[in-house]
């Protein structure tokens, strides 16, 4: 297929039938679905290589009656693409522009991977801004700790795959359990993701430290991981228990990474009650 047009994602992203809006945050145009409901608000932050529309399925399986923002995060889908700047800090100012301006009263951050980390480091280093903060899955790699468990080169790859075409069935064989459609996706928006978005994202979490902001998370704040996880051990799960005693935690069994993609009726089964109405409590047990 290669690299997609504009008119091609933007036709996708109609057929969603959600608002589609551009917000200027931290001096970029990010891009936006904002899909209806009651606030506070939920923002989703996406993955490495995962843009907005990849969350589309989720939401609408969560069906909480909650207004859920989801943003391509910079060098992403139709967000801009600045030359550099993808450390957790760049993040961070995004979001927090992107709560200004939309004038967002304590949203819920539901972060996955990149995005569970960008949304710890929001809670810990703005206070006051978000609400309860959902990591799901969040890569525990950083200075002096086992690497991130996928590969610079096998980012590359996959990346380079696309923008040359790759196929449903050749993105199937990586990705078994995941819908029909979720593969399709990911053939059509993969390519829209910056070379150096992914490969800087992916140096950050060897430079950076989860841990570093993960104990200043406050309450309502819930720790999600998948049971079969190369990101999320049995040890990492215990130190983030440790390291913050204020989170819930919730293992998904029969997930790996991609814990939705992997196992969504799990996902929603341990997530919709946190964001149904009144589920943003404070709380200070751990389940499995």
């Amino acid at each position: 297929m290669g690299v997609p047009s504009q008119a091609a994602l933007h036709a996708d992203v109609d057929a969603l039938g959600v608002g589609s809006r551009m917000v200027e945050a931290n001096g970029l145009r990010l891009h936006v679905l904002d899909y209806p409901g009651d606030d506070p608000a939920v923002i989703v932050l996406p993955g490495i290589t995962s843009p907005a529309i990849s969350w589309d399925f989720v939401i609408r399986a969560l069906d909480v009656p909650r207004r859920f923002v989801v943003p391509d995060m910079r060098g992403r889908g139709l967000s801009e693409r600045p030359d550099r700047g993808y450390a957790l800090s760049d993040y961070v100012a995004d979001i927090a522009g992107l709560i200004g301006e939309l004038d967002l009263e304590r949203p819920a951050l539901l972060g996955h991977s990149m995005g569970a980390r960008v949304a710890a480091a929001v809670a810990a280093r703005r206070p006051g801004l978000a609400g309860h903060v959902i990591a799901v899955d969040p890569p525990l790699s950083g200075p002096g700790r086992a690497p991130y468990p996928i590969t610079r080169e096998a980012f590359l790859g996959q990346l380079r795959a696309a923008q040359a075409g790759t196929t449903v069935e050749e993105v199937r064989r990586s990705y078994p359990r995941w819908p029909e459609r979720e593969l399709e996706l990911r053939v059509t928006w993969l390519p829209s993701c910056a070379e150096d978005a992914v490969l800087e994202s992916h140096e950050s979490f060897h430079t950076e430290d989860f841990f570093d902001d993960w104990p200043q998370v406050p309450e309502p704040v819930t720790f999600v991981y998948g049971g079969d996880s190369p990101m999320v051990t049995a040890k990492g799960a215990a130190e983030a228990a440790q390291r913050n005693p204020r989170a819930r935690q919730i293992r998904i069994p029969a997930a790996g990474h991609m814990i939705p993609w992997d196992n969504l009726a799990g996902f929603v089964d341990a997530v919709r009650p946190l964001l149904a109405p009144g589920g943003d409590i404070s709380y200070s047990t751990t389940t499995e």
